[in-house]
């Protein structure tokens, strides 16, 4: 633990320090804060950053220390005989859901892959269990050698298989719930994990096929050029709409700590963490989230104008559909592309990044009916 957060503290917060970064944070024209606001963001910063508190779904940010040569390794998915220690916030409960599942999905609330795995388990109907993960300690999934969100735990027969990556979460229980003669642990042979070291020398986890439903029975020439619209247009939703997300949302100092308390409110922080732990994830994210976001925007080819290219992203997605001249993607009913799309969309429904491009573009028609079609399918939410 100890050497990847001596280089976040080297790579992110020394070069920070001299751009006299923290007196941007503390004292930005556009952001008042009360002196013990300030003082404790101050604080909550440099703990924030040093255990990586960065939140919203961008744990995957990593500066990593430890080169390999470009070895590549497959790895099986984990396979628990009994299911770990957990304490589920709520449960979704359909009563119409024939699917057999059985689901507990451990989560960030307002993570865009979480968001993803949620509209899809919603917009088939099934019923699940929801663990909150807390992004400081993550003592929530502890359990697992995967330390990202979200984590997907099926029962199956024996025992309880893990399944990862958002992507290929859906891909899975898509496959699974078109073709019942397979078994989950059998389909997810078809989506084996690969770790391998990039050209950049960083170490990237990835799954092999994950937008991709496998399916026995024979495709007409027209179903493959719908099923391939769909791939990519989910391809898109992983590789640039979800960047455009940070350097929106985290733009200024002001608009981060927003989204933090948005994030406070919606993820019922205070409901399920203590209070020191909600100042910290809030005030420390929201200073790691503002400096990350720099760096994942240059990264992302973001324009200097953050919100141009969220709105250029979502101009791209609704050209497709009114091209198509349908409701959504799918035609009359959303296809996977449409519940990625609303999927990552939604993580930042409560953000001002959001209300911006509701009024700057022709999205929110589409959006609307996605919520109104979601209410339709999904179940009652139980308390816990």
């Amino acid at each position: 633990m100890w050497r990847p957060t001596l280089t976040i503290f080297r790579k992110v917060i020394l070069p920070s320090l001299k751009e006299n970064t923290f007196s941007k944070v503390l004292y930005s024209t556009k952001t008042k804060l009360p002196k013990s606001t300030a003082k404790l963001t101050l604080v909550s910063a440099s703990v924030g950053i040093l255990i990586g508190a960065g939140y919203g779904g961008y744990t995957h940010y990593k500066v990593n220390v430890n080169k390999r040569n470009n070895v590549i390794e497959t790895d099986e998915y984990a396979f628990l005989k009994e299911a770990p220690e957990y304490k589920a916030h709520y449960k979704v409960l359909n009563e119409t859901d024939f699917s057999n599942l059985q689901l507990i999905l451990f989560q960030y609330r307002t993570c865009p892959f979480c968001c993803k795995v949620r509209t899809y388990l919603d917009a088939k109907g099934i019923s699940y269990e929801v663990v909150e993960v807390d992004a400081v300690l993550r003592q929530a999934i502890k359990w697992s050698g995967y330390k990202k969100v979200p984590i997907l735990l099926a029962k199956v027969e024996d025992g309880y298989q893990q399944l990862l990556d958002s992507t290929a979460i859906i891909s899975v229980l898509e496959t699974y719930l078109r073709d019942k003669s397979m078994q989950l642990r059998d389909i997810i042979k078809y989506y084996p994990t690969t770790r391998y070291t990039n050209d950049s020398g960083k170490d990237v986890t990835d799954i092999t096929n994950k937008y991709f439903v496998m399916l026995n029975s024979a495709t007409s020439e027209k179903k493959k050029i719908i099923e391939m619209e769909e791939r990519d247009w989910r391809k898109w939703a992983d590789s640039v709409l979800v960047h455009t997300l940070s350097p929106n949302v985290y733009r200024t100092t002001e608009e981060a700590i927003e989204t933090f308390k948005w994030f406070e409110v919606v993820g019922g922080w205070r409901e399920s963490f203590p209070a020191w732990e909600v100042a910290l994830m809030v005030y420390g994210g929201a200073a790691a989230m503002w400096i990350i976001s720099k760096r994942l925007k240059k990264r992302h080819n973001i324009k200097d104008d953050e919100r141009q290219s969220l709105y250029d992203a979502a101009n791209d997605w609704m050209s497709a559909i009114q091209k198509k001249g349908t409701i959504y993607l799918g035609g009359n009913t959303p296809n996977l592309a449409d519940i990625s799309v609303f999927g990552v969309l939604c993580s930042i429904e409560g953000c001002r990044a959001f209300e911006d491009l509701r009024q700057n573009t022709a999205i929110g028609n589409w959006f609307d009916n996605m919520k109104k079609h979601l209410e339709t399918t999904k179940g009652r939410v139980i308390p816990l």
